[in-house]
């Protein structure tokens, strides 16, 4: 008789558990997972970036040409853009649009005590303004500029995806670097 009672028990047990693992499986599934979102990716900006485009010197024309040819055709999931002018030495990613200007005028006057950044083998120089970031390279022999909108967290993420282009087209140039960049050799 104890055997039919510990079965019954047992059977019981079973009944009882088995459904409520199952119930607290499937609501713990439901909120760890998440809303994961539409499959389907959001509109993107195609229209053309307005950047001017300045005359270029035969040899800053031919970096600018190699450098825009090296250039992804996204970043960061940001797709590139055409430009309204000089497509050989500008190039435009995302909306709003993060630009990159080749041979975009002279390099920046930089104070002793600014802070530069070697980013993979290039060293930039930040400059922030009301609505946006400029980082212009240093040590190059044709500065380049990446202006990062504000809205974007964290603009060095985005300039360092920049960094390998540039240092496989530009380089470097040794003399009169800022004690940071004395050490990038890209």
């Amino acid at each position: 008789m104890a055997d039919q009672a510990t079965r019954g028990a047992a059977r019981l047990a079973a009944f009882v558990a088995v459904p409520i693992a199952l119930v607290v499986g499937l609501v713990a599934f439901k909120v760890l997972s998440g809303h994961v979102g539409s499959a389907t990716p959001g509109p993107q900006a195609t229209s053309p970036v307005p950047m001017a485009a300045p005359a270029l010197a035969d040899q800053p024309a031919t970096i600018c040409r190699a450098l825009i040819a090296k250039l992804p055709g996204q970043i960061q999931g940001k797709q590139r853009r055409p430009v309204t002018a000089g497509p050989e030495q500008n190039a435009a990613y995302g909306d709003p649009a993060i630009t990159l200007g080749c041979d975009a005028g002279p390099q920046p006057a930089v104070p002793a005590t600014a802070t530069v950044y070697p980013l993979s083998n290039v060293c930039w120089y930040a400059q922030t303004g009301k609505h946006s970031s400029t980082w212009t390279t240093l040590g190059r022999s044709v500065p380049v500029r990446i202006t990062v909108p504000n809205g974007y967290d964290q603009p060095g993420q985005l300039v360092i995806e920049f960094s390998n282009p540039v240092a496989a087209a530009e380089p470097t140039v040794t003399s009169g670097l800022p004690t940071g960049c004395q050490d990038v050799t890209g």
